[in-house]
C-alpha cells in the first residue's frame, strides 16, 4: 500500500472507532427513554411527539450505522473511500427521518424544499445506477 492508502485505512478505523462509541452511547439513550416513556409517562405510540421522539433516536441510530458500515469497508479495503451511492442513499434515509419528525407547523415552503431534495438525491441515485447497470452490461458483452 501507498503512503496515502495507509494513511486513509488509519483514518477510516479511527472514524468506524468514533461511530461505534457514537452509536453505543445513542443506544444506550434509546434504551433509557423508551424506559422512560414506558414506564413513567404511560408510553403512547400514537402520540405525535412520543413518536417523533423515539422514530428519531432510532433513525439516528440507523444512520450512524450505516456510516460506520461503509467507513469499515473503507478500512478494509474492500472498496475505494469515495462512495457515492452510499453517500446518495445515507442522505435520502436523512431526509426521510427530517420527513417523520417535522413540526406539525412547519412552512409549506420547508416540507416542498424537502420534498424537493428528496426527489434530487433519488434521480441522481437512479441515474447513477442506470449507468453502472450499463457499463455491466458492456463489460459482459465484450
Amino acid at each position: 500500500m501507498s503512503f496515502y492508502e495507509r494513511f486513509e485505512q488509519i483514518i477510516a478505523l479511527v472514524l468506524s472507532a468514533v461511530i461505534a462509541v457514537i452509536v453505543v452511547v445513542s443506544m444506550m439513550q434509546l434504551i433509557g427513554t423508551v424506559f422512560r416513556l414506558l414506564l413513567l409517562d404511560a408510553f403512547n405510540p400514537l402520540d405525535h411527539a412520543t413518536f417523533q421522539t423515539v422514530f428519531g433516536m432510532i433513525m439516528t441510530l440507523l444512520i450512524a450505522m450505516e456510516f460506520k458500515h461503509s467507513i469499515v469497508k473503507v478500512a478494509l479495503r474492500r472498496e475505494s473511500i469515495i462512495q457515492v451511492r452510499t453517500v446518495v442513499l445515507i442522505a435520502l434515509i436523512a431526509l426521510a427521518r427530517k420527513f417523520v419528525i417535522l413540526d406539525p407547523d412547519t412552512s409549506p415552503a420547508k416540507i416542498a424544499a424537502l420534498s424537493g431534495a428528496a426527489l434530487a438525491l433519488g434521480c441522481v441515485y437512479w441515474l447513477m445506477r442506470d449507468r453502472d447497470d450499463r457499463a455491466a452490461r458492456a463489460q459482459g458483452v465484450k
